[in-house]
């Protein structure tokens, strides 16, 4: 495989950006005219003494924004581990390089949104969890790598790299068209990552989990559910779980993602929007188009449905079960959980229920292992596809179980374990192995909802605990806020920084420019006024205390009528996205 370039210099003139490669043995630079925009590849001797020199991680990509082009490149990584021999970064730092010398082309509007798209881009690179290796292929599970022909050996990471999830791919574009500046660049992932050593009965191995976040139908918790007409389901994450010792190595893979059909849940202003299935569109179409491509990625599909089988979430539930039925080929099987109700008054101990009700399907679908000497022993050949609501908490949970289960057994094959040894009882390692995968739901849940996870305390430890539940309440009421007032914009720096938005060169108007009508500002200042008058009334009474009630009266009820008002007409006053239309979106 070509490996990417691990250590760059930026070598900065007012007329270009020269990329110069700082590995042992590299001559190659890559220039950037900044008014043409061309990339070539030239040599040290043509960079310029004048030049402004820093050096830098690596090459996020190009983005077009109002002012003109940008270079967008990775400033300080974080090392995670290695994995099978291959350095794990993390991208911890990031900078935006305009390509322009200065912003006097632009009118006072365009400065405006072009200071609008930047806070975007910067919104999105200050999302935890961008990991990359400069010679590993990181977008490929384990399984997936050791199927593939020569041809795909011989390619660079960007060529052979699964596009569902090379994030900066729309940012790459210029250099994914030419093959030889390959090797300056290279797939950055989204979602998790950790290596961990454990150590059970003196063998020391390698523990590693992987969550990889889709940039198909990506977005964030309420302005992106469901699928999308290709089969894209939202928030979809496949997570691997690799272990190796002793030249031997195993993994299992599971997936998480969106209930399958056409359904959307936009925020309202009330605690939980009710959940809307969509009556226009046929939706057994799109769900077959998802598992079609699900079955043909990962063999034969385990739906766990882990919805409230009553209340808003009840017909999301009847319509996966009637569709799933009705693609009964064999590949697709459905099993129902209502993990609040079941696991409801503190029982957790129910999960077991669900895990020993499918444990002969996961022993059917196995999981991967190659022997040291290279031989495959075993292939996966099917997958959990764990959903709840949001695909986090819930979710996270069970996969947790699913995936012990699963390390139970390859432990067990490749030597470590001896017969009749639980995974749980190795104390110190089971600490290391609840924290990673906690760390995982957190991780995942920021990215999608904008907060910690829910749960994580039942994870982490085993038990549930009321301080978890305080906590629970305490990230219920942040992502209540975010969902309403700051989601919008979130998802607005998705959609550039993915390309689902593209800054037009020629057209100078943007989204952005669209003003709120009056209601937005005057309703909530009235109800503020109104609810702030009712306050001081009761603070400084009236002559009489019929003065007094009266007053009360008028402005409480001039401060519930218009928080009525503001409720019913709640789609208005949350923080919508402006740059891809919610229509398209569903």
């Amino acid at each position: 495989m070509a490996a990417a370039y691990t250590s760059f210099s930026l070598h900065m003139t007012p007329e270009k950006f020269f990329i110069e490669a700082c590995d042992e043995g590299a001559s190659d630079v890559l220039a950037i005219d900044r008014v043409s925009t061309e990339m070539t590849l030239t040599v040290k001797k043509d960079v310029p003494p004048s030049a402004v020199t820093r050096p830098i991680v690596g090459v996020m990509g190009t983005i077009r924004l109002v002012a003109g082009m940008y270079l967008t490149i990775i400033t300080k990584k974080k090392k995670v581990g290695d994995l099978l021999g291959h350095t794990i970064w993390k991208a911890t730092d990031f900078d935006i390089i305009s390509y322009k010398k200065t912003m006097l082309h632009l009118t006072d509007s365009q400065m405006q949104d072009n200071k609008a798209f930047l806070s975007m881009l910067n919104n999105m690179l200050t999302m935890d969890g961008f990991y990359f290796s400069t010679d590993y292929d990181l977008t490929h599970s384990l399984q997936r790598l050791a199927n593939t022909s020569p041809e795909f050996q011989d390619m660079s990471l960007l060529e052979r790299a699964d596009q569902r999830f090379v994030w900066n791919g729309h940012l790459l574009r210029e250099f994914i068209a030419q093959p030889e500046l390959h090797k300056f660049s290279y797939p950055v992932l989204h979602g998790f990552i950790t290596v961990k050593s454990g150590c059970i009965n003196g063998k020391v191995f390698d523990w590693v989990l992987i969550s990889r976040r889709s940039c198909f139908r990506a977005g964030v918790r309420y302005y992106v559910r469901g699928i999308d007409s290709e089969g894209h389901a939202a928030n979809f994450i496949e997570t691997e779980q690799i272990v190796q010792y002793n030249g031997g190595k195993a993994s299992f893979v599971q997936t998480r993602g969106s209930i399958p059909f056409f359904w959307s849940q936009r925020p309202n202003l009330k605690y939980k929007p009710k959940p809307q299935i969509s009556k226009s569109t046929s939706h057994l179409d799109g769900f077959q188009r998802h598992f079609d491509s699900q079955v043909i990625l990962y063999g034969k599909q385990t739906i766990l449905n882990l919805v409230n089988q009553k209340g808003s979430e009840k017909p999301l539930e009847q319509a996966f079960a009637k569709m799933a039925s009705s693609v009964a080929n064999g590949m697709v099987r459905y099993v129902a959980f209502d993990f609040h109700k079941e696991c409801s008054r503190m029982r957790w101990d129910r999960l077991q229920v669900l895990v020993d009700s499918v444990s002969e399907m996961q022993d059917e679908s196995g999981y991967f292992l190659v022997d040291p000497e290279g031989v495959v022993l075993i292939q996966q050949e099917g997958t959990f596809r764990s959903n709840c609501m949001d695909c986090l908490d819930r979710t996270n949970v069970i996969q947790s179980l699913l995936a012990r289960r699963s390390l139970q057994s390859q432990l067990q094959r490749l030597g470590v374990l001896h017969v009749g040894q639980r995974i749980e009882e190795q104390a110190d390692f089971e600490k290391i192995y609840k924290n990673a995968w906690a760390d995982n739901a957190n991780a995942c849940a920021k990215q999608y909802a904008g907060t910690g996870a829910l749960k994580t305390d039942f994870t982490r430890t085993g038990k549930r605990t009321y301080w978890g539940l305080l906590m629970d309440g305490w990230n219920s009421m942040i992502r209540y806020y975010k969902n309403n007032f700051s989601d919008g914009f979130r998802q607005d720096s998705i959609d550039l920084f993915l390309g689902n938005y593209m800054v037009d060169e020629v057209d100078v108007s943007t989204p952005l420019q669209i003003q709120r009508d009056w209601r937005f500002l005057t309703l909530p200042v009235i109800m503020v006024v109104a609810f702030s008058m009712c306050i001081i009334c009761l603070l400084m009474a009236g002559d009489t205390w019929t003065e007094t009630l009266a007053y009360v009266l008028f402005w409480g009820t001039a401060s519930i009528t218009t928080g009525g008002v503001i409720l019913i007409n709640g789609q208005e006053f949350v923080d919508a996205p402006r740059l891809v239309q919610k229509e398209k979106m569903d």
